[in-house]
């Protein structure tokens, strides 16, 4: 088959990359530099399977930025463009979504679009209607920064919003190219589907809270996290995953799918969503503020990424503690090396490790790795147990 992807980021190409082996694969973005480096066979961030891929792999994949050569012949078109989360209108920008759709009709009215991006409950229904296409269906995807393309090649399920005869061969089409067996594939409407990707986001942004409260708690009352996490998390209906305390939840997703949500609550009875978007900003004031209680007078901010094996630093937690931080005149300095200049949004970077961390009397990290063996008595970090 001919695929367009549009939209090269995590989720466009990891399922591009996923799919080229077996079927003709376009990739298409607004973005020079990115269709320079796929044609070059470089991923343009951090995911060890496509990098894997692309040395390993004979894939069928292209990439441009000529809308009307990708989308002209594509029996799918696979919309992966960002929507980021406006803060004036409370909900998400869904214009790069639209623009697409409407290159979409002007070239291949025909064809069959599968939305990835995330967007609100009830967008698909209203896109159908709006741009007049048969074919349209919402898929999400759950995949995880630096490991896109494995999670494709392994998924924990397929939701599919759309029960025809075009939305079960898309699903084969990633069953056909996975390499995990005996996937779980649910249809359904799109509008369940829509909602499946906000509930899940939230959850995990709920489960993330709960373990930050629980050792701002702990960390409070001078009493041991891992103890008490230890604890809780060996009844095996709660399980020991994804309870590392951390200095909140961040990154790309989770931030504005719960933010969507809430907002999709609007006329809906609810107490819980509301908490654990404003638990998040909480947890972010307390580690601030912990940090004051120590009166450092040069801080080190080590890395500004939210977990390992990442090169994204969008959202992150550890930038809203440096706006607080800052705001009451602490000196702060960062090491980041995906960096490469010397200043980031007002702050000095330091390329050299030993002397950010000569500078510094106290270091904070999110995520500790072995680059601060060496000062582990002026960390100040809530990462218990040293992984994501």
């Amino acid at each position: 088959m001919r695929i367009t992807v549009v939209g090269i980021g995590y989720v466009g190409l990891s399922i591009a990359s996923l799919l080229s082996e077996k079927h003709e694969v376009i990739a298409l973005d607004i973005i020079q530099d990115k269709v320079d480096k796929i044609n070059n066979r470089i991923v343009p961030f951090k995911d060890e399977y496509i990098e894997k891929y692309f040395i390993e792999k004979k894939l069928n994949l292209e990439a441009t930025t000529d809308y009307e050569y990708a989308l002209k012949n594509a029996d799918y078109v696979i919309i992966c463009t960002p929507t980021n989360y406006d803060e004036n209108t409370n909900k998400f920008d869904t214009s790069m979504v639209e623009d697409v759709l409407n290159k979409i009709i002007k070239v291949n009215k025909n064809t069959t679009v599968v939305i990835k991006s995330t967007i609100p409950v009830g967008f698909t229904d209203i896109v159908k209607e709006k741009y007049k296409l048969k074919n349209v269906f919402f898929a999400p995807e759950f995949l995880r920064e630096g490991s896109a393309l494995y999670d494709n090649l392994y998924p924990s399920r397929i939701i599919i919003g759309d029960n025809s005869l075009e939305a079960h061969t898309f699903a084969n089409l990633l069953l056909d190219s996975a390499l995990k067996k005996d996937i779980p594939v649910l249809y359904m409407s799109s509008k369940e589907a829509e909602a499946v990707k906000l509930f899940a986001n939230t959850y995990l942004a709920l489960r993330i809270s709960y373990f930050n409260e629980l050792d701002t708690y702990a960390e409070i009352k001078g009493l041991n996290t891992k103890n008490i996490i230890d604890g809780v998390c060996l009844d095996p209906r709660i399980g020991n995953y994804y309870n590392n305390p951390s200095f909140g939840y961040g990154g790309y997703c989770l931030p504005k799918d719960t933010k969507q949500l809430l907002f999709d609550y609007e006329d809906v009875p609810q107490n819980m969503v509301g908490a654990i978007v404003k638990a998040n900003d909480t947890r972010k004031k307390h580690i601030a503020a912990m940090i004051l209680k120590k009166k450092p007078q040069v801080v080190g901010i080590y890395r500004l990424t939210m977990k390992a094996n990442s090169d994204n630093f969008r959202f992150s937690a550890v930038k809203s503690v440096m706006d607080e931080l800052k705001s009451k005149n602490v000196n702060i300095m960062i090491y980041e090396p995906n960096i490469k200049v010397n200043t980031y949004e007002g702050f000095e970077v330091v390329h050299d490790l030993k002397l950010f961390k000569e500078a510094c009397d106290l270091v904070i990290a999110n995520r500790i790795d072995k680059g601060l063996d060496d000062c582990r008595d002026r960390i100040y970090s809530r990462d218990i147990f040293y992984r994501d």
